[in-house]
Parts: structure tokens; sequence; C-alpha cells
């Protein structure tokens, strides 16, 4: 059985429990608590020198990095697929997940978070804006796409889940616990409401998981 190494708040955690559960594949989950800075043990550096979640055990082999991560997946366990068959779809759906991972994510984690009120004095009320602000241009730019699609049918890309919604979702958990309102994107609000229906998503969610307190 795959292990996953995971905080039950990591939004890139939360990408691969999606996958996994889309996937239909069984995993052991393996908590570790950001809180306490387990990820920083001895323990877990052995498994991941660079200290960060996910990690995934495959038999003896140990994968890390959620990009690489989902790539695997797709590759291993190709169906259902969440790439399109076709070259340009796959490059669209690509470009949407990278603006969450490449362009959002990265300026929001928990690392930026810890430097910005450690070394700049930074107060919930800054953080909140600070994450606010990077996660509105992108939301903006997501919803332009959104808009531009007119084959698109509920999800990010066609009428089915797909490697952009594994993104997408987690940064919607991260906009809610940063105050940031929704409303104004009325068409990722639309991929959430469908999203959030089905088991595989429900099941992923950072409220549910065995280590959520």
């Amino acid at each position: 059985m795959l292990k996953l190494y995971n905080f039950f708040r990591s939004g890139t955690s939360q990408r691969l429990r999606i996958a996994l559960n889309l996937k239909g594949l069984s995993y052991e989950y393996v908590a570790i608590d950001l809180r306490k800075n387990e990820h920083s043990s001895a323990a877990f550096k052995a498994i991941n020198p660079q200290g960060l979640v996910p990690a995934l055990v495959d038999e003896d082999r140990v994968l890390t990095q959620s990009v690489a991560l989902l790539e695997w997946l797709e590759e291993r366990y190709p169906e259902p697929a969440l790439l399109p068959s076709d070259l340009n779809d796959r490059a669209q759906v690509r470009a949407l997940a990278g603006l969450v991972g490449c362009d959002i994510h990265p300026v929001n984690n928990k690392r930026i978070l810890d430097m910005l009120r450690k070394n700049f004095g930074a107060d919930e009320v800054a953080i909140n804006r600070w994450c606010g602000t990077w996660i509105g241009d992108g939301f903006d730019a997501y919803e332009a796409h959104l808009i531009s699609d007119s084959k698109r049918q509920g999800f990010s890309f066609g009428h089915t889940p797909t490697l952009a919604d594994v993104y997408l979702i987690p940064q919607v958990e991260s906009a809610r616990r940063f105050g940031v309102d929704l409303s104004r994107w009325p068409l990722i609000s639309e991929v959430v409401f469908h999203c959030e229906k089905l088991d595989a998503f429900k099941r992923a969610a950072p409220a549910v998981q065995i280590d959520a307190a």
C-alpha cells in the first residue's frame, strides 16, 4: 500500500489526497504535524531531506514534491485520467494548475508566512492582506481563463475533474482561511460547487483528516 506523509492543512498534501481518491487508490495516512515542527525532525528528514510534505512511499521508493508526485500518479495509474488526451488541452490544464502551483501557493506557504511574522513583524491582519493580494491576483487570472473557455462544463476544464481542479480546491481552502471573499469569482465558485459534491474531494478536505484539530 502507498504511504502518504502529510499534514491536514497543507495545500500540497491535499492535492495528493484528492488525486489518490480520484484514482481510487488506497493509502496509509501518516500525519506530520507542521505546528510541532515534526517536518524538521531527523526522523522525517531521513524520509525527505528537504523536510517538506507531502512525501509518498511506494514500496521502497520515496517520492517528493507534489508536482512530480501528481505526474507520477498520472503515469503510474493512468485511469481515470486527470489530463486530457489532446496535446493542446493538456497544456491548458497544466497552465491552470501552474497558475496555482507556481504563482499563488509558493508566496503563501507556511515558510513564507513564518518569515513575514518573525523577521518583518507582520501581524495576522498583514498576513491576511498579503495572502489575499496574491490569491486575488491569481484567481482573477484563473477566472479569466474559465470565462474564455466556451466548452467548459462545470469544472476547470471539460465536464470531469482534472489536474487543474486538484490544484484549485486546496487553494480555495487557503483563501477561505485567510478571509478572501470568493463571491467575486463566480465561475471559480461554480467549479468549487461541483468539486465539493464529489466524494474524492470531500474525503480529502482538511477538516475530516485524522490530524485535524
